[in-house]
């Protein structure tokens, strides 16, 4: 094939993949602050052996040890006292070093300095591409370490950098794989005949833009979290069941079938929601028309596939089934109908605003479109045959299956848990659309693009900003400006997540209940304070923070962020000795 051949070929899905990929990347670009999730997710990857910040505890254990008794002057000095380490293990287990050895521990919480939050929010110097320490901090988590591992990649290739861009270019990359396998679909069913000749090409494109131009994809791109990677998993393992069926190649050529079944469960155990209900809908299509040497070669792979992940990471097992967010998920599981309606219609008004801007607009287009499809239907007989049954239970029954459990057990009702549901719906809608268009006959498959377009551009105009937190640079900005100074962050829960990257600019933070500060034994060094920053969480009461400064001898001199202008709701106060105050 010529070059101008091959040029002409690609040009089309070349356009389509920039395009989609450019409008992301400007979202990504306005980005500003992160949820406390996001900001977990970092430093989950890049704290070395250090999972949590705790104010009593801010070097953990292992970390510890870590640092005094393996990291030596040379690798060779640390390859050597890991292996004594190993040693000392297997020979003394409970009496060994390691496992006796004890983090400092203070009874009330203590300052922790910038440099040490930056540390755990960024990769450099010697714990660069350190997967150990990722998948330890992992293993206290509730989730498998694939993304954190490449979250952690991506901070050690940019070490000490902290940036929105490290986590969204993941999300990247998985949105273009997402939109390759769509342009292979697009190919594949015109090739076998499920798509009218002609229609291929078009359909790809039109499922990318529909997809790639949605809020749902917007979302899906700027949260810096595992969903990304999950639902590039998930489309993945779609595109390869329908071809290795289309093809009848389910007994060969399956290492790519297994990988991205693994690569799906180290990313997100909901992918299991999906990757077994596929795995169903596709034993009873072999069993059905007696393919039966696909069917033990493709339970082979697929079991293959689950005992491989289980022994990557065998902390799976607790993690689904004693763990607290396990335990939360079974449980909502077991309330069956209880409350069920409610979540129902929450995660179907986010799934029709992920796709079509707004529930009321998803719905309108899908009455619309049932109405044509119904007259078109009248019109012409389907095509495809049995094949075209085989695809569409392929297609929907493991989607309604993800969105049955996941309105069910998840955790909250937030898009995230959905997300892999937004590209699939853009499958749906364009071949939908397709069937409509080709009931009248002679018209360019190339009209495809027109709704598709103009869907985007509505999804594009009306997103509503979500996960940009824009705003949050101003509050960033007064970190900067009173760098030199002391923080004491006031907080309940773990809000003060929300705020890490402003603690990496202040001198030392300490990090506060009110109670704390009300009943704090050490007093020296808060009541000695020249002048400091105060920064309250919105959920802790204003008055009763006040009063307790006071006690140290502190007053307010100026409010530098009020509730109002902060994204997160918080207050932040320059506040200064009151003997000092004119």
């Amino acid at each position: 094939m010529k070059k101008n051949e091959i040029w002409k070929k690609y040009m089309g899905l070349l356009g389509a993949l920039l395009c989609v990929l450019i409008v992301l990347g400007c979202f990504v670009a306005r980005k500003e602050g992160y949820h406390l999730d996001e900001l977990l997710s970092f430093e989950l990857s890049n704290a070395e052996f250090n999972p949590w910040i705790v104010p009593t505890q801010p070097v953990g254990r292992l970390a510890k040890f870590v640092n005094e008794e393996i990291r030596g002057g040379s690798f060779g000095e640390t390859l050597g006292n890991l292996a004594d380490t190993v040693e000392d293990v297997a020979r003394n287990r409970g009496k060994s070093r390691l496992l006796q050895y004890k983090a400092d521990v203070y009874p009330e919480p203590v300052w922790i300095s910038g440099g040490q939050f930056r540390d755990y929010l960024t990769a450099d110097g010697v714990d660069r591409f350190n997967y150990l320490s990722v998948y330890f901090n992992v293993m206290d988590d509730n989730h498998p370490p694939l993304h954190f591992m490449l979250l952690h990649t991506m901070s050690s290739l940019f070490p000490g950098i902290i940036s929105p861009l490290l986590g969204c270019f993941i999300n990247l990359v998985a949105i273009g794989v997402i939109l390759l396998c769509f342009f292979g679909l697009g190919e594949l069913l015109q090739a076998r005949g499920l798509l009218p000749l002609g229609y291929g090409k078009a359909a790809g494109i039109c499922m990318a833009l529909v997809y790639g131009l949605s809020g749902g994809a917007i979302a899906t791109v700027l949260l810096i979290r595992m969903y990304g990677v999950m639902t590039a998993c998930c489309v993945g393992l779609f595109y390869l069941h329908v071809r290795k069926w289309l093809e009848g190649g389910f007994e060969t050529k399956r290492k790519r079938l297994a990988a991205v079944t693994v690569l799906g469960f180290l990313t997100q155990y909901f992918f299991l929601f999906y990757c077994l209900t596929l795995a169903a809908v596709t034993v009873v299509l072999l069993a059905v028309r007696r393919r039966y040497g696909e069917l033990k070669a493709y339970v082979r792979t697929m079991v293959l596939a689950g005992v491989t992940g289980v022994a990557l990471f065998p902390f799976s097992i607790k993690d689904v089934f004693s763990s607290g967010r396990g335990e939360e998920a079974l449980q909502n599981l077991g309330r069956g109908f209880s409350g069920y309606g409610t979540r129902l219609s929450a995660f179907g008004s986010i799934l029709l605003e992920g796709c079509f801007g707004s529930p009321a607009l998803g719905i309108a287009v899908l009455a619309c479109g049932a109405f044509a499809l119904f007259l078109v239907c009248r019109r012409r007989k389907a095509e495809g045959g049995t094949e075209s049954g085989a695809l569409w239970l392929m297609l929907l029954v493991p989607c309604g299956c993800y969105f049955l459990l996941a309105a069910r057990m998840s955790p909250y009702l937030v898009d995230r848990y959905i997300m892999p549901l937004f590209p699939f719906a853009g499958i749906i809608l364009t071949l939908l659309s397709v069937r409509i268009l080709a009931g009248f006959p002679g018209k360019n498959p190339w009209w495809l693009l027109l709704p598709a377009l103009l869907l985007g551009a509505v999804n594009l105009a009306g997103y509503d900003g979500e996960y940009l937190y824009r705003g949050y640079e101003k509050q960033f900005q007064v970190a900067e400006e009173y760098g030199e100074l002391p923080c004491i962050c006031l907080y309940d829960g773990v809000g003060y997540y929300y705020n890490l990257m402003e603690f990496t600019e202040y001198r030392e933070t300490l990090l506060l209940k009110l109670p704390e500060l009300e009943q704090r034994a050490e007093r020296e060094s808060l009541s000695g304070l020249g002048q400091a920053v105060v920064l309250r969480k919105g959920n802790v009461e204003e008055a009763a923070v006040l009063e307790a400064l006071e006690s140290y001898g502190l007053e307010v001199e100026q409010v530098l962020l009020s509730e109002e202008e902060s994204v997160y709701g918080d207050t932040v106060y320059l506040v200064r000795a009151a003997a000092s105050l004119p």
